[in-house]
């Protein structure tokens, strides 16, 4: 076989900066190009898809790899990457059709609340991981838990209250949860919707939590295919549930939009006169015939907007380039927002080239080039005392072509076009994965 017949069997998320590390590395005192901000104290960590055996039926199904870089006074004292070694990872034995919320590969993010942090994926618990990154074990708040947990819970910059929901293939096929700041499980409400589907993300407001019930639905023979379980519906439809939160599943009220596929929101808020404001990365479709192990479908920035009493959104594209990974001042979460930054993924969806900033209100974007490299989620981290939303800075992993090795940079969130006000180098490449969180004071 050639190499380019070798390389067209290849799977995708097999190849470049895609394809998986075997080693677990640990580095002190990185060297630095520039100076890291003083008041950057705390710990940056990326979660991703970095399958032990090489390979996986689908880029979202390996085990889950952390990538972490903790500063401290202007330092950079350590690299870790570390799997997750969940009991699935420790090869604890599978019963086919019967899944095990406490035996997921924990891939897709990891955050801090209430002094734990946690990796996550939507099809299993937490699992608690120490601040160097190794496994401490599933969590499911004192037995409360019973069913798995989103990768994109959102923390509630007023009430410090984490929102998250879980999702499953028998009923109820969704529950919303809640925990107050202190971690302890407030309420666990089933959300009535009429078969399992795909559901990555949710929306939070001030007021509000909005769950996408969307045209993604589990699919058998894409299971058997031991790929991801779910395929496009032409006949499944698309809407919005919008719960008040705080309120019982009666106040749930049902809001049509376009069929589409999200697997992000950026934000969500409420205009004055309570109208909600839900901004994603909006896919067209996703998986017609199931996935592919070729390509990857393209997304776009789109806004959905839902005035009192409507029963259909609105809805109106921000811009027609390609988008993932949208994130926004997470000070802001729930909360109006102007700015939202993204990685540009090109035409092919996985090119991850530039960084884009949007200013909404001024409908002006500018971008950082990654020249000869490859871009990972950038987050941003708020400046002490700053008091405009771009105030403060970016982090993200960005893979070196030239050096075959990746980076930590750090950006100017106000001039994202700049050079980067520090660029910490990496002993080892870091592969494209998914989400990630800075964690001061960690």
């Amino acid at each position: 076989m050639s190499q380019a017949e070798a390389k067209t069997k290849t799977p995708f998320w097999e190849q470049g900066n895609l394809a998986p590390v075997q080693e677990e590395v640990t580095a002190f005192d990185l060297p630095v190009e520039g100076a890291i901000p003083p008041e950057l104290n705390g710990l940056y960590a990326r979660n991703g898809a970095n399958p032990r055996e090489g390979h996986s039926g689908h880029w979202f199904l390996g085990d889950g790899m952390l990538h972490g870089v903790s500063l401290r006074d202007g330092r950079a004292e350590w690299y870790r990457n570390r799997w997750v070694r969940t009991p699935r990872f420790n090869g604890a034995p599978r019963t086919p059709g019967m899944p095990d919320i406490r035996s997921g590969v924990a891939n897709t993010n990891v955050m801090a609340h209430a002094g734990k942090i946690m990796a996550l994926v939507e099809s299993a618990l937490p699992v608690v991981m120490s601040r160097e990154l190794d496994t401490v074990g599933s969590y499911d708040y004192d037995g409360k838990l019973d069913t798995p947990f989103t990768a994109h819970p959102k923390v509630c910059p007023t009430t410090g209250e984490l929102h998250f929901f879980g999702y499953g293939f028998v009923p109820p096929f969704l529950t919303y949860h809640a925990v107050d700041a202190a971690g302890t499980l407030m309420r666990s409400i089933p959300v009535p919707v009429r078969a399992p589907t795909m559901v990555h993300d949710f929306a939070m407001t001030s007021g509000h939590v909005i769950f996408m019930d969307l045209p993604v639905v589990f699919d058998m023979p894409a299971a058997q295919r031991g790929t991801m379980p779910f395929a496009w519906s032409d006949s499944y439809g698309a809407r919005l549930g919008i719960l008040k939160r705080g309120a019982g599943i009666e106040s749930l009220r049902w809001v049509e939009i376009e069929p589409c596929y999200v697997f992000h929101v950026a934000n969500a808020f409420e205009e004055a006169d309570g109208t909600i404001v839900v901004d994603v990365a909006w896919y067209n479709e996703l998986w017609r015939g199931g996935p592919s192990g070729k390509t990857f479908d393209r997304a776009v920035l789109r806004r959905w907007r839902v005035p009192p009493g409507a029963t259909k959104a609105q809805e109106q594209f921000l811009d027609d380039r390609s988008i993932e990974f949208p994130r926004i001042n997470d000070d802001r979460a729930g909360l109006s927002h102007d700015i939202v930054y993204t990685v540009d993924t090109g035409n092919d969806g996985l090119t991850y080239e530039l960084l884009r900033k949007y200013d909404l209100k001024t409908g002006k974007s500018t971008e950082h080039v990654f020249d000869n490299g490859m871009a990972s989620e950038f987050v941003h981290v708020p400046g002490e005392g700053g008091k405009s939303e771009d105030d403060g800075w970016l982090i993200g992993f960005v893979y070196d072509r030239a050096r075959n090795a990746s980076d930590l940079l750090i950006l100017d969130a106000q001039k994202i076009e700049s050079k980067p006000v520090a660029r910490i180098m990496l002993p080892a490449r870091v592969p494209q994965g998914f989400h990630g969180n800075w964690m001061p004071g960690v």
